[in-house]
């Protein structure tokens, strides 16, 4: 037919071509109206579904019964409705819009600017659970409703941050892995439940809202999703038939269902070819969970990509860390102490003293030494989290007249004058003119306090699933209850964050946290301890007698305890927050963060407590 020379050829062959052109063009559009939402999409309309349903409980049902003074129960019922709904769309409101999650689901307390000394008033559901425990009187219906109606507004804001925010795969599951960190850190351990305890049942909640949006990336199902799926799943039901707070078994939970659930999705991430991202964070991306060996980056939370690690800088560091030519304050006067003196390798960088002596004057420094081990995983340093790096830390102690009364400058031109050390800090610093600066002192001497990296205790063993030799757990059945009191009805974990269990908050580990938990001056007494703490330095009320929440690891090693050393044992610390802190021995607090009930543990309870306290004791690097 093409061969054709006939005027009637061109004409067929048009027609042909016109009919292809038409008939191709439907079948692309046709495609394209047919074809299945990108996952992504999918995710996007799950949220909004979520979102909706919320919106109605709060408007249409919660509000309207606060209103209408209902019974508490009936309030109760639709609160914890209103939040196991919420937590499955926490996944992605705590990973996009922190700020405004912290108003729906933050704490129930005042936020605070300490750089700009400001109080920013606190709002959500933790909140209002304080107001609806114990049961809500007439005098608590007008803010109760208050708070309700501040809640919906905020989840409105949800809404149109959503519209604008643009979804990636990678973005997705380093969301979902970060979920399984925020359930293992925050929600088992009752952080935003203090009041109803309802933290188990609403982790299987969490870990439903992770089946469904996985579930939009198994188009191509293979084996591997399947047992991910089914992972998931039996984690789902084991928290649901599990709920109590108090018996809840954490460690079982973390490591037969969560540390299996973060490595098996970072697989299936991986084959299909979702990489994690490759930036700078305190906890790494690419981390299996948050109990491998190498999971922090302490060079995160240096002030500048300059001022970051090298094995060079670490070897100077650690040979400034010996040298009492820091606490030189005249070149013609020699030092008189080193960083070692008081952070003692041997004593786990502690110096075993309650406070102490001053280097200049008769008396002691003002309060305990503190571990460096793990010092650096953190955005604030000293008791009054007054240094925001360990850069600036290093200045303060150096010229602290009772610490070292040294001078930077004074040791920095010491060092120039000095052929070897010249050499090393040229290696250190290979784009150092020849003049030796007080912040190549600095930056060196932190970088040896970050390469103080010790998670290798047989706690960590046993989250990595180390056996003994008999294939016994690494930890006793008393550990591990302890661990589970810790995390549960001792609510310890609430504060001392796993796995660092210090201050700084998971899953993102930027931000460090104080308490006021009512230090007396000695135990079982009702005289709180003078040092105000922070409030010191930022005179707002909720900060008077603040200190940063200290690292329990290797705190078998690191006693006397508190900011002013008080408490010589774990018997007596442990006794003190079952008595309810401060507050609870009747010491008058008005912002005491620490429950001021009692704990009521037995005595086996905290025997066991104390077990697993010790089983977080670094082992020798084999």
């Amino acid at each position: 037919m093409f061969r054709n020379k006939s005027k009637t050829g061109p004409l067929i062959l048009l027609l042909f071509g016109t009919g292809f052109l038409a008939v191709s063009v439907y079948g692309v559009l046709d495609r394209k109206t047919s074809h299945p939402a990108r996952p992504v999409q999918l995710v996007k309309q799950q949220f909004l579904r979520d979102l909706a349903e919320l919106d109605r409980l709060v408007h249409d049902r919660f509000l309207p019964l606060a209103e209408k003074e209902n019974p508490s129960d009936s309030l109760k019922t639709a609160f914890l409705q209103c939040r196991r709904v919420y937590k499955k769309l926490a996944l992605f409101t705590e990973y996009y819009f922190p700020a405004t999650a912290r108003l729906v689901n933050g704490p129930a307390l005042a936020e605070i600017e300490a750089e700009d000394q400001k109080l920013f008033e606190a709002g959500g559901f933790q909140v209002i659970e304080e107001l609806l425990t114990p049961p809500v009187n007439p005098t608590q219906r007008r803010p109760l409703v208050r708070e309700i109606r501040k809640l919906y507004r905020e989840l409105g804001r949800f809404r149109n941050l959503w519209n604008d925010t643009e979804l990636t795969d990678a973005h997705v599951f380093d969301g979902i892995r970060l979920e399984i960190f925020r359930i293992i850190t925050l929600g088992i351990s009752g952080f935003d439940t203090p009041g109803y305890q309802t933290g188990i049942s609403e982790a299987a909640i969490s870990l439903g809202s992770l089946r469904t949006y996985l579930g939009f990336y198994a188009n191509h199902r293979t084996a591997e999703f399947s047992d991910l799926r089914t992972l998931l799943l039996t984690a789902e039901q084991y928290c649901r038939q599990h709920p109590n707070f108090d018996t809840f078994d954490r460690a079982t939970f973390i490591t037969a269902f969560a540390n299996p659930l973060s490595t098996q999705i970072l697989a299936w991430q991986k084959e299909l070819a979702i990489y994690p991202f490759k930036e700078l964070r305190a906890l790494r991306p690419d981390a299996a969970t948050l109990f491998d060996a190498h999971a922090f980056d302490p060079d995160f939370y240096a002030p500048g990509v300059m001022l970051r690690s090298n094995p060079q800088k670490v070897l100077l560091g650690k040979k400034l860390f010996s040298d009492p030519i820091l606490s030189t304050s005249s070149e013609s006067l020699p030092g008189k102490r080193s960083c070692a003196s008081c952070h003692q390798p041997d004593r786990a960088f502690t110096d075993g003293l309650p406070k102490n002596g001053s280097v200049s004057v008769t008396g002691s420094i003002r309060r305990n030494t503190p571990t460096l081990l793990n010092a650096a995983l953190q955005n604030g340093q000293f008791y009054d989290l007054r240094s925001t790096t360990l850069e600036n830390q290093t200045f303060d102690v150096i010229h602290s007249p009772d610490e070292m009364h040294g001078s930077l400058e004074v040791a920095a031109r010491l060092f120039q004058q000095d052929q070897p050390y010249r050499n090393d800090f040229k290696r250190a610093f290979p784009a150092m003119t020849d003049s030796i600066q007080p912040i190549h002192i600095q930056n060196a001497l932190a970088a040896y306090e970050r390469s103080l990296i010790s998670l290798n205790s047989r706690f960590d063993h046993y989250m990595r699933g180390v056996r003994e030799r008999n294939g016994k757990p690494v930890l006793s059945a008393e550990e591990r209850a302890g661990f589970n009191l810790f995390m549960g009805k001792a609510k310890c974990g609430t504060c001392h964050f796993l796995p660092l269990f210090n201050g700084t908050v998971p899953p993102r580990f930027t931000q460090t946290e104080s308490e006021v938990i009512g230090v007396p001056v000695r135990p079982n007494t009702r005289q709180i301890d003078p040092d105000p703490g922070r409030y010191a330095r930022v005179p707002l009320a909720p900060l008077r007698y603040a200190f940063k929440t200290p690292t329990i690891r290797n705190i078998a090693l690191t006693g006397p305890y508190m900011h002013n050393g008080a408490f010589k044992t774990l018997e007596e610390v442990v006794d003190f927050y079952d008595q309810g802190g401060g507050k609870g021995l009747g010491i008058p607090l008005d912002h005491q963060t620490l429950p001021a009930e009692k704990l009521n543990l037995t005595a086996k309870e905290k025997a066991a407590l104390i077990a697993f306290m010790k089983s977080l004791t670094d082992q020798p690097e084999p």
